[in-house]
């Protein structure tokens, strides 16, 4: 059975920083490439960034760009995303997802999703 498990998120005050993680089990971690989407109310699901399975390679979304970060520790089938000045137009749930193979901004092309997890961003 495949679980991605996400952690991390809550309340922040603006211009402050939150680290996601995402935990997999049920899968071969190694080989799958990473990523995280948002989702806020009402919006479609959005790119946030993706990781290649052995990390050489990043993708963001422009909005992500300078000041998240996406890595992985394939030891610990961990992916994380690093989210500093945030901002209120960042309040979304944010999922983890696993891809063997794809487009990596497309959501559906993408294999597996964790359950979401709130980040709520005060201003």
């Amino acid at each position: 059975q495949v679980q991605l498990v996400e952690s991390g998120g809550g309340l922040v005050q603006a211009g402050g920083s939150l680290k996601l993680s995402c935990a997999a089990s049920g899968i071969t971690f190694r080989r799958y490439t990473m990523g995280w989407f948002r989702q806020a109310p009402g919006k479609e699901r959005e790119f946030v960034a993706a990781i290649t399975w052995s990390g050489a390679n990043t993708y963001y979304g422009d909005f992500a760009k300078g000041r998240f970060t996406i890595s992985r520790d394939n030891a610990k089938n961990t992916v994380y995303l690093q989210m500093n000045s945030l901002k209120p137009e960042d309040v979304a749930v944010y999922y983890c997802a696993a891809q063997n193979g794809g487009t990596v901004t497309f959501a559906r092309e993408y294999d597996y999703w964790g359950q979401g997890i709130q980040v709520t961003v005060s201003s």
